[in-house]
């Protein structure tokens, strides 16, 4: 199992499945529908943001094309910056470290828990990241 956390939005990937572009097109159209019902006033103006690395999906031709069709702002990924990646950086050490020792019954008790401990971590790393790029 992995989770793709993205803002607010959680998505589990399946064991043995790859982050390709076309798993990360099908996760972009799944936040862009989360974005319309969480955030009516952010699709309506049109002023969300999205903010990925430069990962191979990420950057792929189908991807800029998709973004581009929807006009999607991305905020740049500056060079060589992995405070501004939480997620590679510190996010999933983390993780590990707040789900060290704790039993579960299910692996829907583990999504459940892992998601939980993802959005009390991120909110946290997002504001440190608003500092950061502001600076």
């Amino acid at each position: 199992m992995k989770v793709m956390l993205i803002g607010r939005v959680s998505f589990i990937i399946p064991c043995g499945e790859t982050v390709n572009k076309e798993l990360y097109l099908n996760v972009l159209k799944r936040l862009r529908e989360a974005v319309r019902r969480k955030r009516p006033e952010a699709w309506t103006n049109n002023t969300w943001m999205l903010h990925h690395d430069n990962a191979p999906a990420h950057a792929s031709l189908l991807i800029r094309e998709f973004l581009t069709k929807h006009e999607t702002t991305v905020v740049p990924q500056p060079p060589y910056s992995p405070e501004l990646a939480p997620a590679d950086f510190f996010l999933f050490p983390k993780l590990k470290s707040s789900l060290k020792g704790r039993q579960f019954q299910t692996v829907e008790e583990i999504e459940e828990n892992s998601i939980w401990d993802l959005r009390a971590i991120l909110q946290n790393t997002f504001q440190n990241w608003k500092k950061c790029w502001e600076q």
